[in-house]
């Protein structure tokens, strides 16, 4: 199993990721620099959550301009597993791999503690291993959390079952609840809360180790 760790500038998470990817595969991933032209051969890529470029103008927009974003459309596009968590789901978007787009919260407020999710679609291979309709806690720490879509792509992300998490209560106003989503194929799923800070009991539980072994498990 060969994972890709995408490394932003200013990213925060990505060492919580390695982290996590390591324990579910036994390997540490490759730590790609987003400045790069190319990636590893690699069997799956996460785009972590933090702030890449300090999150100005819209929140990913600048990432999903780097020069490894070519590479990782071109993988994604060829059926390679990517997950992007928080920022990188917002990248996701910025890049035109998931429809829709991440507004600020409907508060205004930056938004950190836990919360619940239930598993919509657990025939992904993101959540195998759930499930279907199974309540997990995660993270959130986000200012700019609330999916937006038209009412078109909502139903239609409803209709083919790619909405694969939605809030229990909703911190940040999303639309029908969403807090992650897969794009047409399948293998490409955005995320805004935190599996990788729940990974072992001493960071306060463990759904996050069974959701990155669920990854593994079907990608092996």
């Amino acid at each position: 199993m060969k994972p890709s760790v995408i490394v932003f500038p200013a990213s925060n998470c990505d060492r919580d990721a390695a982290a996590a990817l390591e324990q579910a595969t036994g390997n540490a991933p490759a730590m790609v620099w987003h400045g790069e032209a190319s990636l590893p051969d690699t069997d799956f890529i996460i785009l972590p959550g933090g702030f890449s470029y300090g999150d100005y103008l819209r929140s990913g927009a600048m990432a999903a301009k780097s020069p490894v974003m070519r590479a990782v459309i071109e993988k994604a596009k060829a059926g390679t597993p990517v997950i992007g968590i928080c920022n990188g789901f917002q990248t996701l978007c910025e890049a035109g791999l998931l429809p829709g787009a991440l507004l600020r919260n409907a508060g205004l407020n930056f938004v950190c503690r836990s919360v619940t999710l239930r598993v919509e679609n657990n025939s992904s291979i993101f959540t195998g291993g759930f499930e279907q309709g199974a309540f997990v806690d995660f993270p959130v720490a986000h200012h700019d959390g609330n999916y937006f879509a038209d009412d078109e792509t909502l139903t239609r992300l409803e209709g083919d079952a790619r909405i694969v998490f939605r809030y229990v209560d909703n911190p940040n106003g999303s639309a029908r609840d969403i807090a992650g989503i897969l794009n047409d194929a399948g293998n490409v799923l955005g995320m805004m809360p935190h599996p990788e800070r729940v990974i072992s009991p001493l960071l306060g539980g463990v759904d996050g180790a069974a959701f990155f072994k669920s990854v593994v498990d079907a990608v092996a």
